[in-house]
């Protein structure tokens, strides 16, 4: 599957921002995905992951309540809608997908496929 992030920018602190992330293939259902983020000088952490039929999602604690993921199977897209976001949370975001069930979300090793990455730039 080939992942193409999008919907990056400059964002202002306290505003909000959604960004996506577009899959190839007919089989997007039969992945979980997730999102993760890399600031300069920094390990790709993780953000948040979604359940193959999105009835399930996971969010690190430092976005809990401000970000949330969402699925459209339909569409073969996976959104993050970023809320209050915050200078910190400054970083090129990445979605990736995997295809094993089970384990640990917020490992990257456990995802098969990435996308390229998108910039979001919070302002203070």
């Amino acid at each position: 599957v080939q992942l193409q992030a999008s919907g990056g920018g400059l964002v202002q602190a306290g505003g909000s921002l959604r960004v996506s992330c577009a899959a190839s293939g007919r089989t997007f259902s039969s992945y979980d995905m997730g999102w993760f983020r890399q600031a300069p000088g920094k390990e790709r952490e993780f953000v948040a992951a979604i359940s193959r039929s999105g009835g399930s999602t996971y969010y690190v604690d430092s976005v809990k309540g401000r970000f949330t993921i969402s699925r459209d199977n339909a569409k073969n897209t996976v959104y993050l809608q970023m809320n209050s976001p915050k200078p910190e949370d400054t970083a090129v975001y990445y979605c990736a997908a995997r295809t094993r069930s089970g384990g640990p979300w917020y490992f990257p090793s456990f995802y098969d496929y990435w996308g390229q990455g998108t910039q979001v730039t919070v302002s203070s």
